[in-house]
């Protein structure tokens, strides 16, 4: 299935009117014509124009009369969530994760493993594959359409060039994400972009983070990444690179991180530094149930939660080094809420407590009243963030629901 705009002026120039009048049929998920003629403050005539060409994608459909306050009853549109799916892909450093969701975000289909990514794209790319056609072998509604596949990436993406991956942060990729093949192999438009910027969108649509236009994710799992919300918007930089938290350097002198500088935030907080830390102490905690266990994060996290002194102790470090890293970031941006997904989210106060402590001692009282929650959507975030930027795609075109449609607006 052919995914391109067909190349028109009109519709272009009227692109922005439809995307409009379908994101609040979207929005108020039944209204009728007049009702978006007033709240858009279109005319009629161009509104019946408009509904008339998005009827003939499978995005809307009448639902019988609705109420009259006078005169005569109108006609309800109603947008249909089930009509057509989408794909998120998260790529983490270690693991594949694909969800199917409608066009509310409900997730229909959910397939993960396990996977050395950083070190094995091809093996990434087919794993990729493997689980989008087992979610949509699952697909509940047998006739609705795959649209859009969005993907999250463990690198900084620039949005002028979204095949480009940075070699610096995984170099056996050499610079190429080489995800056409999903667009060869579904035939619809795959969008790529940083996975911490899409933990930050899937919280704001659907998270903690709704109906708040400034604020921070941040993504504790290999490495440390941060996306983030400015008015309403993901804040990507110039080239795709703002967000990258776990290169900040805290300590000068620390060790030297894969990027070329020392220490940075992930040589103290990311998976790899925190096991470093585990065994390092674990000589002081001969009753710590983490003896004889590979200290992963999961490890660590489930020791913590448990009680265990040693698992406590590193997550109260870690705390410190990232209120360190969130101050900077809280008094430079004053956010209205900073949420921690990823490894060590699901702590909560055990992590949340001295971290809120260490920002409270680093930054301007004002500053210092900005929220810290942990994420509601859990090790998911990602992935439905992923399927949230498709889902994004589709409300501003339309034409990717019925390829051939030519929208006419007057």
């Amino acid at each position: 299935m052919s995914m391109q705009f067909e190349n028109s002026d009109l519709i272009r120039r009227e692109r922005p009117l439809i995307e409009s009048v379908l994101r609040l049929i979207w929005r108020e998920h039944q209204t009728n014509r007049a009702e978006i003629a007033r709240q858009l403050n279109l005319s009629r005539s161009t509104v019946s124009d408009i509904i008339g060409d998005l009827l003939k994608t499978p995005l809307i459909a009448e639902k019988g009369m609705g109420r009259s306050s006078g005169g005569r009853r109108p006609v309800v549109l109603e947008f249909q969530d089930e009509s057509c799916c989408i794909l998120g892909v998260d790529l983490g450093a270690t693991h594949v994760a694909v969800a199917m969701t409608n066009l509310r975000g409900k997730i229909l289909a959910w397939e993960e493993k396990d996977h050395p990514v950083r070190t094995d794209p091809e093996g990434a790319r087919s794993l990729v594959i493997e689980l989008c056609n087992r979610c949509l072998q699952a697909k509940p509604v047998s006739d609705a359409e795959l649209v859009r596949i969005g993907v999250a990436v463990p690198s900084p993406v620039d949005p002028l060039h979204p095949k480009m991956l940075s070699e610096v942060v995984i170099p056996a990729w050499q610079g190429q994400s080489g995800l056409d093949l999903l667009q060869d192999q579904f035939g619809v438009s795959v969008h790529v972009d940083n996975d911490a910027n899409l933990g930050a969108l899937a919280e704001h649509w659907w998270g903690v983070g709704r109906g708040i236009d400034d604020f921070v994710y941040i993504k504790i799992g290999t490495g440390i990444g941060a996306g983030y919300i400015i008015n309403g918007k993901i804040y990507r930089g110039s080239r795709g690179f703002a967000g990258e938290l776990g290169h900040l350097p805290i300590d000068s002198y620390g060790e030297e991180c894969v990027c070329g500088l020392k220490g940075c935030l992930v040589t103290l907080v990311g998976a790899a530094a925190l096991a470093n830390r585990t065994e390092t102490l674990i000589e002081d905690y001969p009753d710590s149930i983490l003896i004889n266990k590979k200290p992963t994060l999961s490890a660590i996290e489930d020791a913590a939660l448990s009680g265990d002194q040693l698992a406590l102790r590193v997550v109260e470090e870690a705390a410190g080094h990232l209120g360190v890293a969130l101050a900077g970031w809280f008094n430079l941006m004053n956010p209205e809420l900073a949420v921690l997904g990823g490894g060590l989210a699901k702590l909560g106060n055990l992590l949340i407590g001295p971290l809120k402590e260490k920002v409270h001692n680093s930054t301007l009282v004002s500053s210092a009243a900005a929220e810290i929650k942990t994420s509601q959507l859990g090790s998911r975030a990602v992935a439905i963030g992923a399927a949230t930027l498709a889902l994004e795609a589709v409300l501003s075109d339309p034409h990717t629901a019925r390829p051939n449609l030519q929208l006419k607006v007057s």
